[in-house]
């Protein structure tokens, strides 16, 4: 029979994933990568009108917490998914009238 606690997912875990991408701009740049695949910091500035200090500072915070990787290519470094699960929650909350 299988344990009790074995059963129940991690709380602790998906609570701290929903704090990091509970952002506007985190779920903006998650949308984005997930449409591209990947993208520089400079792409992610373009695309939405923001200062790279900031959005650098959302990329370092997401990369750290296990939902974003990133790759160097020549002198950029390139963002992508490593929790698509992330991708899920996003369109699940689309999809509520709020």
């Amino acid at each position: 029979m299988e344990n009790e606690t074995q059963k129940t997912p991690d709380y602790e875990k998906v609570a701290f994933v929903l704090k990091t991408i509970g952002h506007p701009v985190r779920l903006q740049i998650i949308e984005h990568i997930s449409k591209n695949k990947k993208m520089s910091v400079s792409e992610i500035c373009e695309i939405l009108d923001l200062e790279q200090s900031l959005i650098s500072h959302h990329l370092s915070n997401m990369k750290l917490k296990g939902i974003l990787e990133c790759t160097k290519e020549g002198k950029n470094r390139y963002y992508h998914l490593a929790l698509n699960e992330v991708l899920n929650v996003i369109s699940c909350m689309h999809k509520c009238k709020l």
